[in-house]
């Protein structure tokens, strides 16, 4: 009778665990949520807008200006994830990209992998398009500097407590002579503390 008793207990809080509904509620993008304490789409935003304000706020640039007349071209190449998590860098490179783009302060040239896709866009317009619509080749805007970079983590496990800490190191080096001509670098903290598994 226990037995019976006992296994109809487990069932119904089975079917009860089975009937608890998913609830969603929407929240605001800018909005800080923390659930993890991994990397996040605030920690891509804040650092990337960091970045681009500190990049653009140092010599390198009025310098540029001055001695070449015009806006640098700038292009945003490999952000390289070497730390323990996965961090999706596509997102954080185009965080970094709307940064650079919405200062107006430099032309932002599209990558390699978009420009191998204009190119193809291009030679159809060749072959297709009317002669007063085509975009001829060999216009391109060469980039004056390439920005590229890398997140590493270090992470501190004690039981329940961790600390994680980020280190994200950007470089814009020269393409016309490989000098870096700015490095720039933002750190980020985290205590994060596990509370106790509950049903």
């Amino acid at each position: 009778m226990k037995k019976i008793l006992g296994l109809s207990g487990l069932f119904m809080m089975l079917a009860l665990v089975g009937c608890a509904s998913t609830q969603v509620d929407r929240i605001e993008t800018e909005e800080v949520r923390d659930l993890s304490g991994r990397w996040n789409d605030t920690d891509s935003r804040l650092v990337s807008e960091e970045i681009i304000s500190d990049v653009l706020a140092h010599p390198w640039l009025a310098q540029f200006s001055r001695d070449q007349r015009r806006k640098p071209a700038v292009i945003v190449g490999e952000m390289r994830n070497l730390s323990h998590e996965h961090i999706n860098v596509n997102t954080f490179i185009n965080d970094i990209e709307r940064a650079l783009i919405n200062s107006a302060k430099v032309i932002a040239v599209a990558s390699s992998g978009e420009r191998e896709e204009v190119r193809s866009e291009r030679e159809e317009q060749d072959l297709h398009a009317r002669e007063d619509t085509r975009k001829p080749m060999g216009q391109e805007v060469g980039a004056d500097y390439i920005l590229k970079g890398s997140i590493n983590t270090i992470l501190d496990v004690e039981g329940k407590k961790q600390v994680r800490f980020y280190q994200i190191d950007i470089t814009l080096i020269s393409l016309a002579d490989n000098t870096k001509v700015w490095v720039g670098q933002k750190k980020i903290k985290k205590f994060v503390k596990k509370g106790k598994l509950r049903f």
